[in-house]
This record gives structure tokens, C-alpha cells and sequence, in this order.
């Protein structure tokens, strides 16, 4: 089974371009982030969960 358990893959990622540079935040936590980073509040988008329910 894939790990898709990273920031980019939850629902509360948002990507922004400020400035010519892309923002990555955690709307939850109110902090920035990068894609690959993981943290135990992940809840994964519905898209990830589709494909997360059809590797099982």
C-alpha cells in the first residue's frame, strides 16, 4: 500500500503564488508547510480516500 499520508494530500492544504513563489499553508494550524511534510492531523482529500479505499 502507497503512503499518500503528506500535507499536499489533505484537506486543509492550500497553495498560493505570492509573489512570483508558491505558499504552501495548513489552514488547520495556521502555519506554512511544504508538500511532503506529514502530521498526525492529516485528513485526506476525497480523492486520496477513493484511491486509498480501492488499494485495500
Amino acid at each position: 500500500m502507497k503512503n499518500y499520508q503528506c500535507c499536499a494530500t489533505c484537506i486543509h492544504f492550500s497553495a498560493e503564488k505570492k509573489l512570483g513563489e508558491m505558499i504552501y499553508r495548513c489552514e488547520r494550524l495556521g502555519f506554512t508547510t511544504k508538500t511532503h511534510y506529514q502530521f498526525n492531523c492529516w485528513v485526506p482529500k476525497e480523492k486520496v480516500r477513493k484511491l486509498m479505499e480501492k488499494e485495500k
